[in-house]
């Protein structure tokens, strides 16, 4: 049975994230020297004592996340345990490529930087919005995005579209802060257990971030990409990333594309994975694992306990 890494995304972050790795292991200790020498500031102070509002920061969140991540998969290594494939969430697509082998962990670590930049310069704060919608399918939330985009009584034009599909009954809508609004009173119209608008700067992965994806694609020409060791399933279409050239094309995509997060899981399953490890900080994903598929592993890996915890199990099957 395969074992599929899935490694998080922006919204995992806390204070502390990725300490107790970092105190247990030198080659941990060396990937944050690595990452704070490319950012030129302290990354491991950053993560490990805040301030919170500068971690949560996009600029700061998305390298802090994919260096947590990274150390968490090589602590795994460590321990004998490795993917037959990977896909991570938005940001964490990154983390899978840099464990997969395609991208060098420094490129890495300054790219998602600037598209941290990038993504948070493209709406101004407060002009664009997200939120979660709950209970509805796909269909009725795009019928919805059409309905709400566009002029608002005696307001400001706006738009609205599906940003992540996270599961049949859990669906993330980004746009322009009028239209999400809108939105979220036509869902509860609808029937929609329930809506709440997120606590994010911006409206990720909507066509308002195309402006981001542009001036990523300039970044990205700079990047030496390599072929995968495995194969890495993308968020844009949920097909199969295998060869080097396909690497850059799906991350510039992907900035201002809805991440088809169950379409991602269910790719992974059809391709053989039956353990599913999230690893990075946080168990968002593992959450989410639960509503996409059914009779699955999974497990997350986010420090020395749940390491221990993972490899005793994962280990003691093997041998039993």
């Amino acid at each position: 049975m395969k074992i599929a890494f899935l490694f998080p995304g922006q919204g995992s972050q806390a204070v502390g994230m990725g300490k107790g790795f970092y105190e247990v292991s030198a080659a941990v200790r060396s990937l944050y020297a690595e990452a704070s020498g490319v950012l030129g500031f302290d990354l491991a102070r950053l993560c490990f004592d805040g301030p919170e509002a500068e971690l949560q920061l996009t600029a700061n969140t998305q390298p802090a996340i994919l260096t947590a991540s990274v150390a968490a998969a090589h602590m795994l290594a460590e321990g004998g345990i490795t993917p037959a494939l990977a896909a991570g969430h938005s940001l964490g697509e990154y983390s899978a490529l840099v464990v997969g082998g395609a991208l060098s962990f420094g490129d890495a670590v300054r790219v998602v930087r600037k598209r941290g930049e990038f993504m948070q310069a493209a709406v101004p704060v407060g002009v664009g919005a997200m939120a979660a919608i709950l209970g509805l399918d796909l269909l009725v939330v795009e019928q919805i995005c059409q309905e709400a985009s566009g002029p608002a009584d005696g307001g400001s034009p706006g738009i609205v579209s599906v940003a992540n599909i996270n599961s049949s009954a859990q669906i993330v809508i980004a746009g322009h802060r009028v239209a999400v609004e809108r939105a979220v009173a036509l869902a509860d119209e609808r029937g929609g257990r329930k809506s709440v608008l997120l606590p994010v700067s911006a409206p990720f992965h909507s066509p308002l971030m195309r402006s981001a994806g542009e001036r990523l694609a300039e970044e990205l020409k700079t990047v030496v990409v390599s072929p995968p060791k495995i194969p890495v399933v993308r968020n844009v279409d949920a097909g199969l990333t295998i060869n080097a050239e396909d690497v850059i094309p799906y991350l510039i995509g992907q900035v201002a594309s809805p991440v088809r997060w169950a379409d991602c899981v269910r790719r992974l399953v059809s391709e053989g994975a039956g353990v599913f490890l999230e690893v990075g900080p946080g168990r968002v994903l593992t959450g989410l694992l639960k509503r996409i598929a059914e009779g699955i592993r999974n497990y997350a890996v986010e420090d020395p306990e749940s390491l221990a915890k993972v490899l005793g199990i994962l280990w003691g099957q093997s041998s039993g």
